[in-house]
């Protein structure tokens, strides 16, 4: 099913005028969740030929030459006469040779997402014996189906790409360690990602310690590539674009075929009652987001949910059209300079790219 098209139960949006994210309640059934674990839309032409390494920066051509050679040796996995999907069976495939793992270990902005979607795209496996998705995204998998059910479900896969990977949660690193601990066993290829904060460009070595770490009896299964280079994006905490006002917000909304239009506050409470792993489905066919009353939020629970929509729309390539506050200051200083704070950095940067995007909303 496509990443846009609407969800069990949900109704094609009107031409006529915009929706309420607020106003929707998507069910989405579990083979939903793990289908849609592709690279995202926005990833789904690169390729190894696609990235263009940095001359001055050798890291980056040797860490396509270690992907490609990882993902060729990966055609094997899991093989079996009836070309089915091995959903049950505990019996144990010959481990090849190397890791069965690669840690992409670099600062903000250097390619390693795309460098991970073109390993994705490079297996020689169909698309549901692979499977692409954020740390986030993966714990949402397990808070959905459960522990079990996710070991048994992706067993069968011969490549799971986790991208940013999150060490700022101790309870959620122990799950996702223990996870990937059994689907090793079972012999799955893995492959990983994992930011280092926008200020903190030269100290991924350090990160791919922390990894190294934090997955205590994998790492032995894990090789870490180093990739150096500048942020191709933007240094720092980019700057938000200025909001426009309630009224601008709601006339672009009304003359934008497939826009949502929703209250801020009320929005950030609808999340809390709508599992994260559903965020993706809230947003099903939806052209724009626009939101009046943007105000920074109240704490760190609603934060962190609202930091999953960002990356939901950023995924799907929504623009975001607000009034308010910039979305430079939608978190408090307390809460960029906490244990979450690459999350927030991540979701800022996210929002105003789709800030910038949505301009283009607003005639006159």
């Amino acid at each position: 099913m496509s990443a846009t098209s609407p969800a069990a139960g949900q109704s094609p949006i009107a031409e006529a005028g915009p929706v309420s994210l607020c106003a929707r309640e998507p069910q989405v059934p579990a083979d939903r969740l793990v289908a849609e674990m592709v690279p995202p839309p926005r990833f789904d032409s690169v390729r190894f030929d696609t990235y263009i390494p940095d001359p001055g920066q050798p890291s980056q051509s040797e860490a396509v030459r270690v992907l490609r050679s990882f993902a060729g040796g990966l055609g094997g996995a899991h093989a079996s006469g009836s070309g089915k999907r091995r959903w049950f069976s505990r019996a144990k495939q010959p481990a090849p040779g190397g890791p069965r793992g690669v840690y992409l270990d670099g600062g903000y902005g250097v390619g390693k997402t795309h460098l991970l979607a073109s390993l994705w795209h490079a297996t020689p496996a169909e698309p549901a014996l692979k499977a692409f998705g954020t740390f986030v995204e993966l714990t949402n998998l397990v808070g959905a189906l459960g522990f079990q059910q996710t070991v048994r479900t992706l067993s069968g896969h011969r490549l799971l790409c986790i991208d940013e990977f999150e060490l700022d949660d101790p309870g959620d690193t122990v799950l996702v360690s223990s996870l990937l601990g059994k689907l090793v066993e079972e012999g799955v290829a893995l492959a990983a990602t994992s930011n280092t904060l926008p200020g903190k460009l030269g100290e991924g070595r350090f990160a791919a310690a922390d990894f190294l770490r934090e997955i205590q009896g994998l790492s032995a299964h894990f090789k870490a590539l180093r990739i150096d280079g500048e942020d191709y994006r933007h240094r720092g905490l980019p700057e938000a674009p200025t909001p426009y006002s309630d009224e601008q917000v709601t006339k672009a909304a009304y003359a934008t075929g497939g826009a949502s239009l929703d209250d801020f506050p009320h929005l950030l409470g609808h999340l809390a009652r709508v599992h994260p792993s559903r965020y993706g489905a809230l947003t099903d066919g939806v052209a724009a987001v626009c939101l009046t009353d943007v105000t920074p939020v109240p704490d760190q629970s609603t934060a962190l949910r609202l930091v999953v929509l960002a990356d939901r729309l950023y995924d799907r390539e929504v623009p975001v059209l607000a009034s308010g506050v910039p979305f430079d200051r939608l978190f408090s200083e307390e809460m960029l300079n906490g244990g979450y704070r690459k999350k927030y950095f991540r979701a800022i940067s996210r929002l105003t790219a789709l800030a910038r995007d949505a301009k283009g909303l607003v005639r006159g």
